[in-house]
């Protein structure tokens, strides 16, 4: 079978889990990415809301066998010879839907074709194929060695810190917080001073959070605590007393995925407008919060639509920014929050 060559590649990948306007949550889910010719495979599938089978929160025995059955070294689990490339973040249900391709092997080559959508026991290549995706030639050496380096040594996939740290002085706000978080699959804990938190503890967070009445001096004393237990942690400095807010600022210290491979890269709100640049289309929803005179959170949905690559303005209404207001900027991989500038962005 005739195929042009393509690199392949992996790489660290985050579905950003939130608390949304609606009320409802989004799962967080770290997972390991197909790089293809140097972008994010799930990039050229559109706007779709998924994650590859190498999940960080299977079973390290599951994981081994999905490299395993990528390799060729078990059988398909679908028929006609197809693979589970991308499926439901939420539950992995194929009813949901997944992306499957046929792989196969021409002498020491991989080939993925016949990108499909499925939902069932087979694939509807007419009605349902990625027509114009694929297929790939993957050189067998390098194929081979990038997945094999998933399963060597320990025989099992490197352990996000999927954990959080809160520390601030409204401990009404902050069990809130931790609530919505553990909802979405990020562990978290409160504390007043890691300064007596054994090392060991420490090396199992991703990041930390203060809240706005945390003075400098005791985040400088939290920060030491972490580099002296040889620890690199993203530090977050809460925007303001909101959950859905707050989550998102976690989310977005949390993504490991490369800067390079991200949808959304750039997030401004200023003079009643959000600037976003997205890499490829994709879905985009913005919300704007405020809190007013007496400290009450406004939540307002201001965009919810498919953006193509490149800059994009997004109005936003006057009476949903007025006073003490954040934006947030939403794909399915990754989140950006900022506060509203007034006079126009620095």
């Amino acid at each position: 079978m005739s195929a042009a060559y393509a690199t392949f590649g992996l790489a660290p990948a985050t579905r950003a889990g939130g608390v949304l306007a609606d009320g409802g949550y989004q799962v967080h889910r770290d997972f390991v990415d197909f790089i293809v010719d140097g972008r994010p495979l799930l990039f050229q599938l559109s706007d779709l809301d998924a994650v590859s089978p190498l999940a960080s929160d299977i079973p390290p025995a599951i994981f081994t066998a999905h490299v395993r059955s990528l390799l060729l070294q078990a059988r398909p689990p679908l028929p006609d010879g197809r693979f589970v490339i991308y499926g439901c973040p939420e539950c992995a249900d194929l009813a949901c839907g997944a992306v499957t391709a046929v792989i196969e092997q021409d002498g020491d080559d991989y080939i993925w074709r016949d990108f499909a959508w499925q939902t069932g026991e087979h694939a509807d290549l007419e009605l349902n194929g990625y027509h114009g995706i694929g297929p790939f030639r993957f050189h067998g050496p390098d194929y081979r060695a990038a997945l094999a380096a998933l399963i060597e040594d320990t025989e099992a996939p490197p352990a996000p810190r999927r954990r959080v740290l809160l520390i601030g002085a409204r401990v009404a706000v902050l069990a809130k917080l931790a609530a919505a978080l553990r909802t979405i699959g990020i562990g978290a804990d409160i504390t007043q001073d890691a300064r007596g938190v054994p090392a060991e503890e420490l090396r199992g967070y991703g990041a930390v959070a203060f809240g706005r009445a945390i003075g400098e001096g005791e985040r400088a004393a939290v920060r030491e605590a972490f580099a002296l237990a040889g620890v690199e942690v993203a530090c977050v400095d809460g925007l303001a007393p909101i959950v859905p807010l707050l989550v998102a600022q976690i989310e977005h210290a949390l993504d490991r995925s490369p800067l390079g491979q991200r949808r959304l890269t750039e997030l401004v709100a200023a003079d009643g407008e959000a600037d976003i640049e997205v890499t490829s289309p994709c879905r985009v929803q913005v919300t704007a919060y405020r809190l007013d005179r007496l400290y009450r959170t406004h939540t307002r949905e201001v965009f919810d639509g498919i953006l193509e690559p490149g800059r994009h303005r997004i109005p936003l209404d006057p009476r949903a920014v007025k006073g003490e207001a954040f934006v947030v900027a939403r794909t399915s991989g990754s989140v950006l929050a900022e506060p509203v500038r007034r006079g126009g962005p620095e």
